[in-house]
């Protein structure tokens, strides 16, 4: 536990651990460590209590039983399960297919991000296994709060949006217990509210693709929340290019051209939903889309290092 002296009584405190496969690191403004452990132990067992219900690592998680059953029958789920998958379907209309959280029947015998892929699947393939995906093969029934993946073989993962679903979870969960100001970054996804003790509003660097640990820009954050997708994490190269870990759902082949892209959105969910697809359309029909939609801003760099961004946006 860190905390990070000021004049105000009130002080930082941070915790990072793993959850959802991913690193957390939760920080809460408060007046003791006693305290402040108590609100991040609350948002940590928020954030378990979700991937408990999304994860496709635990065989009885509600994710699984929908896969499990894909091409039998619907699978009755919890109201907030039902509504995340329902969010999801809307995203991937908006997005016309480029997000799709039915992504899972592509599996590791295809994509495997480790270096010792040499060369790239052959496109029919890919193609192949493609066909599952399609996030309108997804039949949701609100009466009976059920799921049913029309064809078998299909499979839903939150790969996509459990992260950022989870921070906004968590992020709820202390602002309900009066915790005034705070960050939950998961792995680069990023919520944060109220002000630092020194009054001064949250701000964060955006990673330059080039070398992640260092910024090429500074905006403030406080009140917002941000997502960055970036092949700079996980890629592989072959033949002299650079192939990122980001799958076009129609293609069933990586993207490329594009290093990473940054969503600024009003909450964690829809940054983290947004970052994906936007690389995935390339960046005229990203940047179109994202003007579109209020309170939404996007900073896109392509493979030359070149910076595009939404309308609206400024950078420090």
């Amino acid at each position: 536990m860190r905390a990070e002296n000021n004049i105000s009584e009130h002080q930082k405190y941070s915790r990072s651990l793993k959850l959802m496969g991913n690193s957390f690191t939760i920080t809460v403004v408060a007046e003791s460590e006693e305290k402040a452990n108590g609100h991040i132990n609350l948002a940590v067992g928020e954030i378990s209590r979700i991937e408990r219900l999304l994860s496709t690592y635990k065989e009885d998680s509600q994710t699984n039983l929908i896969n499990g059953n894909a091409g039998i029958r619907p699978v009755e789920v919890d109201p907030e399960v039902f509504n995340l998958i329902e969010r999801s379907i809307g995203i991937s209309r908006i997005t016309q297919g480029a997000f799709d959280i039915s992504y899972g029947s592509i599996d590791k015998s295809l994509w495997n991000f480790d270096r010792s892929m040499t060369k790239l699947p052959d496109a029919q393939t890919a193609k192949k296994m493609v066909h599952l995906i399609d996030y309108r093969n997804i039949i949701l029934d609100r009466e009976n709060t059920t799921v049913f993946l029309r064809e078998k073989g299909m499979r839903i993962g939150f790969g996509g949006i459990g992260k950022g679903y989870a921070a906004e979870m968590a992020k709820q969960v202390l602002l309900q217990r009066g915790v005034k100001s705070g960050i939950i970054n998961a792995s680069g996804d990023l919520s944060a509210w109220g002000l630092q003790p020194d009054g001064r509003k949250w701000t964060i660097g955006v990673a330059d693709p080039n070398s992640p640990n260092a910024a090429f820009s500074y905006m403030e954050i406080s009140g917002k929340a941000v997502a960055t997708s970036g092949n700079y994490e996980k890629y592989i190269t072959i033949g002299g290019k650079k192939y990122s870990h980001t799958i076009d759902p129609k293609t069933g082949l990586p993207i490329t051209g594009i290093k990473s892209v940054t969503i600024i959105a009003p909450n964690a969910e829809f940054a983290d939903a947004m970052a994906t697809p936007i690389a995935v359309m390339g960046i005229r029909a990203g940047l179109y889309l994202i003007d579109q939609i209020p309170d939404l801003y996007c900073i896109i760099i392509d493979d030359n290092n070149k910076i595009y961004t939404s309308k609206n946006i400024n950078l420090k």
